[in-house]
């Protein structure tokens, strides 16, 4: 059962455990009736075969107060898309699949980049951006959320307490953070949140001085959880990374955007267990290496817009300010792995500190070394400005692609 504390900047909504999952989606119903309601689910062709998604649908199958589905799919070709067509049709309700990988979208995607618009890379958020423009296509939605494909823990009750805070009328809140703990095979997971985020900004705040942001961001019980439901409102203006600083990239813009009373968390899961990255010491493009990276970006260009000034001294200090408060870290966490009866392997955890504190600097240099480039997707309303008629575009392209892959919805 979870505590009732609120840390007094952003509301947090917790799980007593006094309340079905079946009461909450009775209740959900009933508001899809005010506030239509749309999932997105970014996922790989991979992850078809994986020990996840299949559960995954089949949980989101039993669910009868979604207005519509957007599945994001990436890395496929024309036969696994049309795979992918039939394997979604387990959803058991209207879906819309986008194959990001396919002729006509990759024509879009094109145009778009000769204007410099568009994701410039590829990545989760390439294909949650999409996806955003396809609800705002549709126009229907009101209240939208997103989770990730490879959750082998998924239970329906974690999608209705995700939308309620969004969905119920008598709520003022445009955005939704999930959270939840992380343990699995008897040890702590979430080492990049635990050892990299917390301490981050802990010693980003030491170096550069209290800031609203750092307040902000420390409020969060999971920052990194992939999991967050919204308003359509916010949709035109949102600006997101392309790479794997996704999810505090989302929160930056929230936070520069919204009141802090119309953004909460809820707690959505009494666990929760993913795919697993790998450390990958030896290889800054793969794994938590390259999460690290990207992630310690984000923030670093975040506090620029802010007017921080940062060169090679602030960045050496911050790597051993962070260094050091991570280690401190380790200690809390042995003691709470202690005490709850988990194993805890201390070399594993430092030597992820290691990493975490080289490629602070190695995000730091990306950054020196190239002032200029853009950290966000352009909006899309930036893209509808140079292109009214996109989304019109995209929408007939989307719909074509379904029709000929055989989507029963299409």
């Amino acid at each position: 059962m979870s505590d009732f504390h609120q840390n007094g900047f952003v509301p947090t909504l917790h799980d007593l455990g006094q309340r079905s999952t079946q009461s909450l989606e009775e209740e959900l119903k009933l508001f899809s009736g005010y506030r239509p309601m749309e999932l997105i689910l970014p996922s790989l062709y991979s992850e078809l075969a994986g020990p996840a998604l299949s559960g995954i649908l089949e949980q989101i199958s039993q669910v009868d107060y979604l207005n519509h589905i957007i599945v994001g799919l990436d890395q496929a070709d024309g036969d696994q898309c049309a795979h992918a067509m039939t394997f979604f049709a387990d959803l058991g309700q209207p879906y819309t699949l986008l194959w990001n990988d396919g002729p006509r979208l990759q024509a879009l995607h094109a145009e778009l980049r000769e204007l410099n618009l568009g994701p410039a890379e590829l990545g989760k958020g390439y294909n949650v951006w999409y996806c955003l423009g396809m609800i705002l296509a549709r126009g229907k939605a009101e209240a939208v959320a997103l989770h990730d494909c490879d959750i082998l823990t998924y239970d329906r009750h974690l999608l209705a307490r995700l939308f309620y805070p969004v969905a119920n009328p008598a709520f003022q809140f445009e955005f939704c953070k999930g959270y939840y703990p992380r343990i699995a095979d008897n040890r702590l997971n979430g080492r990049v949140s635990r050892l990299l985020v917390g301490p981050l900004l802990e010693a980003l705040e030491r170096t550069l001085g209290p800031d609203e942001y750092f307040d902000f961001m420390k409020s969060f019980r999971y920052p990194l959880a992939g999991e967050f439901s919204f308003s359509r409102s916010l949709l035109p203006e949102l600006r997101i990374p392309f790479d794997w600083g996704l999810e505090l990239g989302v929160l930056s813009e929230v936070h520069r955007n919204q009141a802090s009373n119309r953004i909460c968390q809820v707690d959505i899961a009494g666990n929760y267990d993913h795919k697993h990255q790998a450390l990958s010491p030896d290889d800054a493009t793969r794994g938590l290496a390259r999460m690290s990276i990207d992630i310690s970006k984000v923030l670093i260009r975040k506090l620029a817009t802010k007017g921080y000034v940062f060169n090679q001294e602030t960045f050496r200090t911050l790597k051993a300010c962070y260094y050091r408060q991570a280690l401190d870290t380790v200690d809390f966490y042995r003691a709470d792995a202690a005490i709850n009866g988990l194993h805890y392997d201390l070399h594993r955890e430092e030597a992820a500190i290691e990493l975490f504190a080289k490629n602070i600097l190695e995000a730091g240099q990306v950054f020196l070394e190239s002032p200029l480039k853009a950290p966000f997707i352009p909006t899309w309303s930036r893209v509808l400005s140079a292109r009214p008629d996109f989304l019109h575009r995209f929408r007939l392209a989307v719909q074509q692609d379904n029709k000929e892959m055989g989507n029963p919805y299409a």
